[in-house]
C-alpha cells in the first residue's frame, strides 16, 4: 500500500491508501520521490477544467524517482528517471502517488546536473520554458535583436524562462499582475517589469513595435496584444492559456509585420526535443537558483494549494514531496 492523491468523477479530491496492484498498465514501476503542482494539475484537482479523461485518477503531470521494477531493457532498478507529459495525470495515473507504473518510452534519465528534487523544481514548467527558448533561437531570435517579453513572469514557466534567457544574454521584459514582486523578477535577471494590465485589455490590431521575441503563458487577449506589439519578423512562443483559450486577434501582425506564432506542446514533444530541452536546462540553469523560484510542499498540502495557484497567489514552482 502507498499514499496517493485520488480524484473521482464527482469532483472529490482526497488522500488515499492505494494497493500497488491497482496501478495501471506499464512496463516500468517507479518509486516517486517528487512531483510538482502545475496549472493543469490545479485545474484537475479543483475540477475547474476538463483535464481528466478517466476516473479515478492520480493527478501530477510530471514525476522524478527511482526505478524499482522494469520489463523494459533500457531501464533497471536503481535508475533515476524523470517524466513529463504523455498524458500522465490526465488519462494515465500521474506523479502524485508514491508509486507510478508507466511506459519506458515516456522516461528520460535524470540529468547528472540535478537531484531528483531539483528536477521537479524545474518540472514540466521549466521544461516547457526550455522548449520555448529553444523555439525562439531556432527561429533566429538573438540577443542583439532587442528585448524578449515573458508574460506570467511570476509563474513556473515565466520564472525559468527569465533565468534561461538572461543566461543566454537576452534583455528580458517581465509582465506580471503582481508588481510587488518586481524586485524578485529583477533578481532573476529581468531588465524591467511591466504591469500585465497593459496587455490584458483589448488593444489595437497593430501596436508599437517593442519586442523581438516573446514567451507567452496566458493566451487570450494577452497573446493577441503580444503579437500586435512584436517587432518586424518577431517570434512568439505560446505555451499557456491561463487567461483563456480564445485568441481575439487579427491577421495584421502576421501579414504586415511577418510575425511568427510558434505553438509549444510539452505533452507529446518528440524525445529528441525533450532531451535537447533538458540539456539546455542542465547547461544554462544554475541549480542554486532553483531555490529562489521553488518551494517544497507535502502531498497533504496539494489540495488547498491548487486553489491558491489558480488564484495567481503562488510564486514560481511548487515541488510535491511524496511519502516513502
Amino acid at each position: 500500500m502507498f499514499k496517493a492523491l485520488l480524484l473521482n468523477d464527482t469532483g472529490d479530491a482526497r488522500l488515499a491508501d492505494v494497493d500497488e496492484g491497482d496501478l495501471p498498465e506499464g512496463d516500468v514501476t517507479v518509486r516517486v520521490a517528487y512531483s510538482s503542482l502545475n496549472y493543469k494539475d490545479a485545474l484537475a484537482i479543483t475540477g475547474k477544467g476538463p483535464v481528466v479523461r478517466r476516473f479515478p485518477m492520480v493527478p501530477g503531470i510530471d514525476l522524478a524517482g527511482t526505478v524499482v521494477e522494469s520489463r523494459d531493457s533500457r531501464w533497471k532498478p536503481g535508475d533515476a528517471v524523470i517524466l513529463n507529459g504523455w498524458g500522465v495525470g490526465e488519462s494515465h495515473w500521474g506523479g502524485m502517488a508514491a508509486r507510478a507504473r508507466v511506459k519506458g518510452d515516456w522516461l528520460l534519465a535524470l540529468p547528472e546536473a540535478f537531484s531528483l528534487r531539483q528536477a521537479m523544481a524545474i518540472g514540466t514548467a521549466g521544461y516547457t520554458a526550455a522548449l520555448c527558448v529553444e523555439a525562439l533561437e531556432r527561429q533566429g531570435v538573438s540577443p542583439d535583436d532587442g528585448e524578449v517579453l515573458v508574460t506570467g513572469a511570476n509563474g513556473g514557466v515565466g520564472s525559468v524562462a527569465i533565468l534561461l534567457l538572461v543566461k543566454r544574454g537576452y534583455r528580458v521584459v517581465a509582465s506580471t499582475g503582481r508588481l510587488e514582486e518586481s524586485e524578485h523578477l529583477k533578481a532573476l535577471g529581468a531588465a524591467r517589469v511591466i504591469d500585465r494590465e497593459s496587455l490584458s485589455r483589448p488593444g489595437k490590431p497593430l501596436a508599437k513595435e517593442q519586442w523581438a521575441g516573446a514567451v507567452d503563458t496566458l493566451g487570450s487577449v494577452t497573446l493577441a496584444n503580444v503579437c500586435a506589439g512584436m517587432q518586424y519578423r518577431g517570434i512568439v512562443a505560446a505555451c499557456g492559456l491561463a487567461q483563456g483559450m480564445d485568441f481575439p486577434a487579427t491577421v495584421a501582425p502576421f501579414i504586415l509585420r511577418g510575425v511568427t506564432l510558434v505553438g509549444i506542446d510539452s505533452v507529446y514533444a518528440p524525445k529528441a526535443e525533450r532531451e535537447a530541452a533538458w540539456r539546455r536546462l542542465a547547461t544554462d540553469l544554475e541549480p542554486e537558483r532553483l531555490d529562489s523560484v521553488s518551494r517544497t510542499i507535502g502531498l497533504e498540502e496539494v489540495i488547498p494549494m491548487a486553489s491558491e495557484l489558480l488564484a495567481g497567489k503562488v510564486r514560481g514552482r511548487l515541488v510535491v514531496q511524496l511519502p516513502e
